[in-house]
């Protein structure tokens, strides 16, 4: 018989503002297909329907999608903001406890601390066990300092209150242990993954957005992130501008939006390169997918990436990758270039060393696409199940 698991999320694509969204529809789909029986639960109701596993939306009106974001459109008083993302994390939590006693099922799983409330708040109807999945935490995005009191406590009963944790990487499990003081047999690590049929390398000719700057003869040196303090942009402007020292034919372009992106265009003008840097903002599907073809170089700076899912779709897409030591991904992947965050000379010599010499971009590249291809999330849910599996064993 197949195990029925009820699955707390926050978002689904394409109603989703960053990777947790994907990394949610990647497991579901491929727990799906390995004879999982999964409800999907969802805050609100969005217009999608995903094949393999049934959606439940816990309150069932139709919602505006963005303002229901934890990353999207911010209120601009920061308390305000935190204030109605809680209100609707509570309302989340009071409607999972009908949901459970709708929908029969084995075991919880709960994605984050969004959804932590809502799987505690349904084991308490169902008595079925809990898994908590953490993707990333109040710890990452504060920078290890500034974490928002009421965030933490809820990612910590989160993690209390479950019977085992997933962690999205090694790097995410130490930080679990020693941040969050949860024992380390308790804590499972399962890669993300990737569906590399979605990547695809080759693109229809005169398609691509940046096909102008290629044929002038630039080099395009690609972000894609939140701007934000963890994800560290600055040192990718500051990078840029000792780049174009030695190839000053290059256009850094950043694919994102977050609180830093007036800081950020204030120094690259600050550095005088403003001419050479591209603000894309947020983007997504087609476009998305044809900057990571066309760059030449793809930039995961970060100071704390629990994974880090555009790194994998870089290199899926065929194109090389810089990345940052401190991150899960870099567990992942070995056929990438890895940096200390806090090395700006390396990474300026790494990614001058990529641009001038084609036989290592080539190298990358090949090597790199082959690798991503083991990288599946149908690994990741067999690693899930067998969690699942000890769990219901344990009760």
């Amino acid at each position: 018989m197949p195990i029925r698991v009820l699955m707390f999320g926050w978002e689904l694509p394409p109603f989703n503002s960053g990777g947790l969204g994907v990394a949610c529809d990647g497991l579901s789909t491929a727990l799906a297909q390995q004879n999982i029986d999964l409800t999907f639960v969802l805050p609100h109701r969005f217009p999608i329907n995903k094949g393999g596993f049934r959606l439940v939306f816990a309150d069932d009106q139709p919602s505006d999608w963005s303002n229901q974001s934890p990353y999207l459109h911010p209120s601009s008083s920061p308390a305000a903001y935190i204030r109605d993302l809680l209100l609707s994390v509570r309302r989340y939590a009071r409607n999972a406890r009908r949901i459970a006693a709708e929908n029969p099922h084995d075991l919880i799983h709960a994605h984050d601390w969004l959804c932590f409330p809502a799987g505690i708040s349904a084991g308490q109807v169902s008595d079925r066990p809990l898994v908590s999945h953490i993707h990333a935490t109040e710890y990452d995005r504060s920078g290890g300092s500034g974490a928002d009191p009421i965030v933490y406590s809820l990612e910590k009963q989160g993690l209390d209150e479950a019977d085992a944790v997933i962690a999205v990487s090694n790097f995410t499990k130490r930080l679990l242990t020693t941040h969050y003081f949860q024992p380390a047999s308790k804590v499972n690590v399962v890669h993300n993954g990737i569906k590399t049929e979605e990547f695809g390398f080759e693109s229809p000719s005169g398609t691509d957005i940046l096909d102008p700057l290629k044929k002038a003869g630039y080099k395009v040196v690609l972000y894609v992130g939140r701007l934000t303090m963890s994800k560290a942009p600055d040192n990718f402007i500051r990078a840029a501008a000792r780049v174009l020292e030695y190839q000053p034919k290059t256009v850094f372009l950043l694919a994102g939006s977050g609180e830093m992106e007036s800081q950020v265009i204030s120094l690259a003008a600050r550095l005088g390169i403003s001419d050479k840097v591209l603000f894309a903002g947020f983007i997504r599907g087609t476009l998305l997918h044809q900057v990571f073809r066309t760059a030449d170089l793809f930039i995961m700076p970060s100071v704390s990436e629990p994974f880090g899912l555009t790194a994998l779709e870089a290199v899926a897409s065929g194109t090389p990758a810089l990345i940052s030591r401190q991150s899960g991904v870099s567990e992942a992947l070995s056929h990438v270039l890895k940096v200390d965050f806090w090395d700006i000379d390396e990474m300026v010599n790494q990614i001058v060393s990529v641009l001038s010499h084609p036989p290592l971009h080539d190298a990358l590249q090949a090597n790199g696409r082959k690798e991503v291809k083991g990288v599946s999330w149908a690994a990741a849910a067999a690693k899930t199940i067998e969690i699942y599996k000890k769990v219901l064993r344990k009760n």
